[in-house]
């Protein structure tokens, strides 16, 4: 401990001298997020919430955020305070500290970051803000790296604990985020004069397993993978692929994989066509039983891929069927999702967007067929001005018998969803300090 302390000294006296004469500014924002929404069908997959007739929801939820922003010269920090909750829910929401953190920077590239932080590489599918869902996600954490000359090296290290013990052990069991420790590695380059980007990601997650005082063990799941992004003029194309090997909480081995293809055209500026496809490995011998049924095939090895922490709700449907909610079991089936759209702007105030998706299970599924269904989004936007966006939308999925199989409801066939988003994003303050 007294080395480490050291090291971080020194690297603090580094960064010191980049301080004095700094331009210094603060800034407050304020985030007002809005969504109704009403649900036909699709989200049950428990005995207790099955069922004919109890599968519809209507809601308002909302989240406010304030933030607080100094930056200086070589000296940055953030406190962004956050709310969310249900209209007419007497819980009162949550209330907590979504970032809380302060980066020192020198004009050499180098960088460190300490604590409460939102953690987002590429294009979000492991590591992402999901700001989409109310909440967000953040890690508590220390990121160092490089950035410059085209190259970006982020190595980030964290150890979450219930409590500040000073005896009783550090058994974890839950918080901010599920992991005991994380260790990530991110490497980015764009090759000059060819318009390519690539990524490699390294993580190491440590799942705290066994029983507290007795059997507890850190178990290590090690994620890796690349991705690419090239955009010569008018195209992007984007492909990733990562392997994850290891062993989960429950000590049981880990071998899962997927991969990903997409590929944007915007001729013009009012006018963005795109299609890919993904392929999340699942478990084998994966079975969902019938309602008054118990038990699974017991699995001796871990094929369900986890996408961790990313913006799930960017990929996989918009109706949220796939890595947001879970199978009964804990177990997964894979994903196949194809897909295929495109976004009109006829005017720079109005968006539109079209969307569709055929949804298949990875693994053959003992009970049920491959394919799940086939869904269609629509979706549009105004900006009645820069910080006031309203938006709505409606999705329809034609599910199959195995969307009935493995959220456990009848009413999985046909599936219905529409909502409608008022985001307002003020500036209260934006001020220079002398």
């Amino acid at each position: 401990m007294e080395r480490i302390l050291k090291r971080i000294s020194l690297f603090l006296l580094v960064f010191s001298g980049t301080l004095a004469g700094a331009q210094n500014t603060i800034s407050i924002d304020v985030d007002f997020y809005t969504r109704g929404e009403l649900r036909r069908g699709g989200l049950p997959n428990t005995e207790e919430e099955g069922g004919s007739g109890n599968d519809h929801a209507n809601f308002v939820s909302e989240r406010t955020r304030m933030g607080f922003v100094y930056n200086g010269q070589g000296l940055a920090a953030k406190l962004t305070a956050q709310h969310s909750g249900i209209w007419g829910s007497k819980e009162g929401g949550s209330f907590n500290v979504f970032e809380a953190w302060v980066k020192l920077s020198s004009k050499a590239g180098f960088f460190a970051q300490v604590g409460r932080q939102n953690i987002s590489y590429d294009d979000q599918r492991i590591f992402g803000s999901d700001n989409w869902s109310m909440t967000g996600i953040s890690h508590d954490a220390l990121r160092v790296g490089f950035e410059g000359k085209g190259h970006k090296l982020h190595l980030i290290g964290a150890y979450n604990q219930n409590a500040e013990n000073t005896k009783g052990g550090t058994f974890y069991t839950g918080g901010l985020q599920p992991y005991k420790a994380m260790e990530t590695l991110w490497y980015h380059y764009d090759i000059p004069k060819t318009h390519l980007g690539i990524s490699l990601l390294l993580t190491d997650i440590g799942m705290q397993g066994g029983e507290k005082g007795k059997t507890e063990k850190i178990y290590r799941e090690i994620l890796y993978g690349a991705y690419l992004n090239y955009t010569p003029e008018h195209w992007t194309a984007e492909a990733a692929y990562y392997r994850q090997t290891g062993k989960n909480e429950y000590a049981i081995p880990v071998d899962a994989w997927m991969a990903s293809a997409k590929l944007t055209f915007s001729p013009q500026t009012t006018f963005t066509g795109y299609a890919g496809y993904d392929y999340l490995s699942g478990d084998d011998q994966f079975a969902t039983p019938p309602f008054g049924a118990v038990g699974m095939a017991q699995h001796t090895k871990i094929k369900g891929f986890s996408s961790l922490y990313g913006s799930h709700h960017k990929f996989y449907g918009a109706m949220d069927f796939f890595y947001v909610t879970t199978y009964r079991g804990g177990f997964s089936p894979g994903l196949q999702n194809a897909f295929a759209g495109f976004t009109w702007r006829p005017h720079e105030k109005f968006t539109a967007d079209f969307a569709y998706h055929f949804l298949a299970t990875a693994t053959h599924l003992e009970n049920a067929e491959k394919p799940l269904g086939h869904e269609v989004e629509l979706s549009a936007s105004y900006d009645f001005r820069k910080d006031t966006k309203l938006s709505i939308g409606y999705t329809f999925m034609k599910g199959t018998e195995t969307m009935v199989v493995l959220k456990r409801t009848d009413e999985n066939r046909r599936l219905h969803w529409a909502w409608i988003t008022l985001r307002v994003t003020p500036k209260l303050l934006n001020a220079s300090l002398k």
